[in-house]
């Protein structure tokens, strides 16, 4: 049976949260994975059954606010995730500051062809939009690690940062793309000129045979899996391989119950 792993989230307002998670639960029967709902979106990672998966993406399409959604796809040797799991919360990327949303900003989006131009230009500041303990694990060539442990923590580096950044451009990247969704508006409104990477670190890595170019290392992916190399495959890296600082204990205690 071919197993299809699919990542997606789109900033749009949800009238009615809980409502759109109970249709979620119904339209994802059969599929694992964990899916977050909120008054500003959707934000999930799902797999299973192509067959399965191909008619949930097809119906999450027909809804309000959610037609030409993006899914980055590729195939699982395992299933991800063991059920699925759909939470309704405040925000579906907690980043902490009151007012902001995702998808507001002028077009900051790099296609990952650009990308690899960005990586080479001697004017651009590539920060790594995602905690250390993914940092530490993968990189792309040339990146800065903001040392959060957590993304409401990135702000802080960022107003600390500004003015050494001015006269560059900060390329930002994070998985998915969710997290520099987030904060590239409220960047922009700090005189910060910013290019984020369309799609995160999966979509970089499907459009490239050779991505281990400018990705070094591996890249967690908050499932069963663990992480995934440069060709998007399961590495065998663990948890406890992962988590190695007292501090990441509950980050490892909730890995683990993904594998029950």
């Amino acid at each position: 049976m071919s197993l299809i792993h699919s990542s997606f989230y789109r900033f749009t307002p949800v009238p009615d949260p809980s409502a759109f998670a109970d249709w979620l639960r119904e339209a994802g029967a059969g599929l694992g994975g964990v899916v977050l709902v909120a008054s500003e979106g959707l934000s999930a990672a799902l797999a299973g059954p192509a067959e399965l998966l191909t008619r949930f993406e097809a119906a999450l399409q027909q809804q309000p606010g959610f037609a030409g959604l993006h899914f980055k796809h590729n195939h699982c040797e395992r299933p991800p995730f063991s059920r699925l799991k759909v939470s309704v919360k405040r925000e579906i990327v907690a980043f902490g500051v009151p007012g902001v949303s995702g998808g507001a900003a002028p077009d900051t989006h790099v296609s990952p062809q650009r990308w690899r131009e960005l990586l080479d230009d001697p004017d651009t500041v590539v920060i790594d939009n995602r905690n250390s303990f993914e940092f530490k694990l993968g990189r792309f060539r040339g990146a800065v690690d903001p040392g959060v442990s957590h993304f409401r923590d990135f702000p802080a580096y960022v107003e600390a940062h500004r003015d050494d950044w001015q006269g560059k451009t900060v390329a930002m990247y994070c998985t998915g793309g969710i997290r520099c969704e987030k904060t590239a508006a409220w960047m922009q409104a700090r005189g910060i000129k910013v290019a984020q990477l369309d799609g995160g670190i999966l979509n970089f890595l499907a459009a490239f045979p050779d991505a281990a170019r400018d990705w070094e290392g591996e890249c967690y992916v908050f499932d069963k899996r663990i992480a995934i190399d440069a060709q998007a495959r399961e590495t065998g890296t663990t948890a406890e391989q992962v988590f190695t600082d007292p501090a990441d204990a509950w980050r490892l205690a909730r890995a683990r119950r993904l594998d029950p």
